[in-house]
């Protein structure tokens, strides 16, 4: 009984990552104006120059968390599906010490902001991001975001233009589509999407649990990605609402970017692993270079999805050569 249970579990395991080799990560009506806790004064704590703020109160009535630490020129991140804004700290704590001003919000329904029921969607990401920019007044910003942050950036972009921003780093981005279609015949199958829908719809717990082994390789002959790593990425999903994680994996699969890549005027860099599982490169930052002009690619051999975190030295040096050139 025990050697059947074990074969079970195995496959299982087996069949969820091999339908996982691509997808990954990425709400609120349209929001023109964010005011910081309507009806409450702001506050601030500071601890040795790192800087949390209070939420920020949408018209809705929807709380935004971020953060903003240090001072200097700006650099706004937004994270990938299923994470948070801590998915950033290597890079946040790193250019913050190096004299730059950074700031990173929870996604709606992720995190610590609240799980609203509507706005699991691209343009509304994208609404949301603007309200965190306009509320805090940043100007001539370099916005960097990772895989479904990739695509909020560039649909930022595409929706409220280039007035705020001086920059852009597509990192193991989405963008310019996932989903296989007419148009796009290398993506990913729509089955491969329903897997998901259906594993975080299940047993989500052991389904991110399976998920994180792939988003960082760890499958991979020679990984050295530690049990700790893995551990903390199933925290940072389970803090996702249900209704928010199942409904935002139409909106990173499903979206096309192509028109908001175009849109794309200033420098941008784009960093992708080339053994990426989730969101493979051929169909999206080899795409990608080609459509955003003047677009700078850095490939990292052999390097998976998560690579923020897995290739934590290499991705700060590439992005302070960019932010300071």
């Amino acid at each position: 009984m025990k050697d059947d249970s074990s074969r079970i579990t195995a496959s299982r395991r087996d069949v969820l990552l091999g339908t996982l080799a691509a997808a990954a990560s990425g709400s609120l009506p349209r929001l023109a104006h964010a005011q910081p806790n309507a009806g409450k004064s702001s506050s601030s704590n500071s601890t040795e120059g790192v800087t949390t703020m209070s939420p920020l109160t949408m018209k809705d009535g929807t709380q935004i968390y971020y953060k903003d630490w240090g001072s200097g020129p700006v650099v706004v991140f937004s994270h990938g599906w299923p994470l948070n804004s801590d998915a950033w700290d290597g890079q946040m704590l790193f250019l913050a010490q190096s004299g730059f001003r950074v700031v990173a919000h929870d996604r709606r329904g992720h995190g610590r902001s609240s799980q609203a029921s509507s706005g699991n969607d691209m343009d509304s990401y994208a609404d949301d991001l603007a309200a965190v920019m306009e509320a805090l007044d940043l100007r001539e910003a370099t916005l960097v975001g990772h895989s479904t942050g990739g695509g909020e950036v560039a649909r930022y972009i595409g929706r409220h233009g280039t007035g705020r921003v001086a920059r852009a780093v597509l990192v193991s981005a989405v963008p310019p589509i996932m989903l296989q279609t007419e148009a796009n015949p290398e993506g990913l199958p729509l089955k491969v999407f329903d897997g998901i829908r259906a594993g975080v719809a299940g047993n989500r717990s052991d389904f991110y649990k399976e998920f994180a082994v792939a988003f960082y390789g760890a499958n991979r002959a020679g990984s050295a990605v530690s049990q700790g790593t893995l551990d903390q990425f199933w925290l940072w999903s389970m803090q996702v609402g249900l209704k928010n994680a199942y409904e935002c994996v139409k909106a990173f699969s499903e979206t096309d970017f192509t028109a908001d890549l175009k849109k794309m005027s200033v420098p941008t860099l784009i960093l992708h692993g080339e053994d990426d599982q989730i969101v493979p490169v051929h169909d999206a930052a080899r795409k990608a270079e080609k459509l955003i002009p003047g677009a700078k690619a850095i490939y990292y051999p052999g390097a998976p999805h998560g690579i923020p975190t897995t290739h934590q030295d290499q991705v700060n040096a590439d992005l302070l050569a960019f932010l300071r050139s």
